[in-house]
């Protein structure tokens, strides 16, 4: 954890932490105003390439991949698990049991809610008008609601909402509200199922969401 290195904030790590030589726990954030406080909960896994900023909260059993960035201003629950090359940036809010795959970009003030699960290449975004001179005031990512699943390569834009436990297909673009419990998929992202209506196609159970 470097404690010596003049990067690092104050670093409150849980009992029962791995944390790889090669991480970096508790990097100062160039930004004023954030605190040099980062906590994280017991059972932590830390692999190498991680840095994780000072000015976070995060909950037990937190385990990363290798080459991971957790940005300041984040408060995460428990059991967050997130994969090689991925990216939470600032000011987000994470839920309990959320897994995050490979090369995932989350943007700043988005809305994780419990057991989400996202593929490996979901790309966030928080900014409807880049380029604006006051885009940064009114940026926000999307809210994704508690079960909700994003299959590979979907792009979510900001200011929506997905609902509770909707499966959207990969290499999705979700540019509207998407409902409770449905499967949609394209480019808009369109509803062509309820949950409870689809078939196993493996044939290992009648139901693969029931």
């Amino acid at each position: 954890m470097r404690p010596n290195d003049v990067r690092l904030g104050t670093v409150r790590l849980g009992p029962g932490a791995v944390v790889d030589p090669e991480a970096i726990v508790g990097y100062r954030s160039p930004r004023r105003g954030v605190s040099d406080l980062l906590e994280i909960g017991a059972e932590a896994r830390i692999r190498s390439g991680t840095v994780i900023y000072a000015g976070s909260t995060i909950g037990t059993r937190l385990e990363t991949g290798h080459n991971v960035i957790i940005r300041e201003q984040n408060v995460i629950g428990d059991r967050f698990s997130i994969w090689n090359n991925s990216v939470v940036d600032y000011g987000c809010t994470i839920g309990n049991n959320v897994k995050i795959h490979c090369n995932i970009y989350i943007a700043q003030f988005t809305v994780i809610e419990d057991d989400v699960f996202m593929a490996p290449g979901v790309t966030i975004a928080n900014d409807m008008h880049p380029g604006c001179p006051q885009s940064g005031e009114c940026m926000r990512g999307p809210v994704l609601r508690r079960g909700c699943r994003l299959g590979v390569n979907v792009t979510v834009v900001p200011f929506i909402t997905i609902g509770e436990e909707t499966l959207v297909g990969s290499g999705s673009v979700v540019t509207r509200d998407l409902p409770p419990g449905v499967l949609a998929y394209g480019n808009p992202a369109r509803v062509h199922a309820r949950l409870g209506d689809l078939a196993c196609k493996t044939g290992r159970r009648k139901a693969p969401y029931v």
